[in-house]
């Protein structure tokens, strides 16, 4: 099968339109009100891992559902006005998520540099999953 565009394809040309904030910055911004970091991760992962914490869950298959204010599915924080760090493990479909949620309109986004993985690396604070998934 012979793809028109590979999946490093899609992430090199969502980077190009999104912002990308380094693990530095992003610490700096963990204890504030107006910043909320958003985990793209699949469940299990979280359970495997941790998650940065006070970080919100929103699965990677729900987000476009969960932003849009029309949709059934519609999560009210992501109405709130606060500046969203999306990240997943590796900043691959944290780069696709933001691309889309930027496109759909959601302004303030961003997506951490290197992901959850380079978050760890770097010695970023990590915690159990909570327990809920929602707010």
């Amino acid at each position: 099968m012979i793809l028109k565009k590979a999946v490093k394809d899609l992430v090199a040309e969502a980077n190009d339109e999104i912002k990308t904030v380094s693990i530095r910055d992003a610490l700096a911004k963990l204890d504030d009100p107006d910043t909320l970091f958003v985990d793209i991760r699949d469940v299990r992962e979280l359970e495997r891992e941790g998650m940065i914490p006070g970080a919100f869950h929103a699965p990677r298959g729900m987000i476009e559902f969960w932003i849009d204010p029309e949709s059934p599915y519609y999560k009210e924080v992501f109405g709130s006005g606060k500046t969203f760090y999306f990240y997943c493990a590796s900043a691959w479909r944290s780069a696709l998520a933001t691309k889309v949620v930027q496109d759909m309109g959601l302004e303030n986004v961003a997506h951490i540099e290197g992901g959850f993985s380079n978050w760890k690396k770097f010695g970023g604070p990590t915690s159990e999953r909570a327990k809920f998934v929602s707010k």
